[in-house]
């Protein structure tokens, strides 16, 4: 009996601890560095440019020095998001911190609803899962970028060969990396659209 009871008290913690970590990575994502610099400098990121709230929408709108930095944090959050859930869940936690955070990116409820499309976090995330498959994925990225000279076909590339990266390198992750793979394309729709018709703009 007292087996009994200790056990259901275990899995109890264990859905506590994921509710809490999960949780917190969702609000960590919501950390928006673009539209804080952007009201700093006193611009609605959301109402400019591409209305993204992301790097590459930093850069065309704020500079190069206010895309840094957002870079350097929405990367960041993805690693302390994921960080958490490992230090302080397990695993599992743990990679579904890495969905968690990236949503919070995405779909910041302090912002309504609207972020960015959450490749620099899904980066910070997969980081901290495996870092040899983060930076496999960086190069076919920068791949897809040099080739194009577009970031969206960049991020495009690494979405649509992610779920293959993740069997080679972290078997585990594949199904929660498919899902973001999927928001990746799905968030990139008008790109995609744009790209067919030869009117995304270049980076360089």
């Amino acid at each position: 009996m007292f087996s009994v009871k200790r056990e259901k008290k275990e899995n109890s913690m264990v859905v506590l601890k994921f509710i809490i970590w999960v949780a917190v990575a969702y609000f960590i994502g919501n950390i928006s560095p673009s539209i804080l610099l952007g009201k700093a400098m006193g611009v609605d990121i959301k109402k400019e440019g591409s209305g993204n709230a992301g790097t590459t929408n930093a850069l065309r709108v704020l500079g190069k020095k206010a895309a840094l930095i957002t870079l350097v944090i929405d990367i960041a959050k993805g690693v302390l998001a994921v960080w958490l859930g490992f230090r302080f869940g397990n695993d599992t936690i743990g990679m579904v911190c890495a969905l968690a955070v990236f949503c919070g990116h995405i779909w910041p409820c302090f912002y309504n609803f609207k972020g960015g499309k959450g490749v620099a976090t899904a980066f910070g995330a997969i980081l901290a899962i495996n870092w040899v498959l983060a930076l496999v994925l960086l190069l076919i990225v920068a791949i897809g970028l040099l080739l194009t000279r577009r970031m969206s076909a960049g991020s495009l590339l690494g979405a649509v060969t992610f779920p293959l990266c993740c069997w080679f390198f972290e078997p585990e992750f594949i199904y929660v990396g498919s899902v973001m793979a999927v928001i990746v394309i799905i968030k990139h729709r008008a790109n995609i659209m744009r790209l067919i018709k030869g009117e995304e703009p270049k980076m360089f």
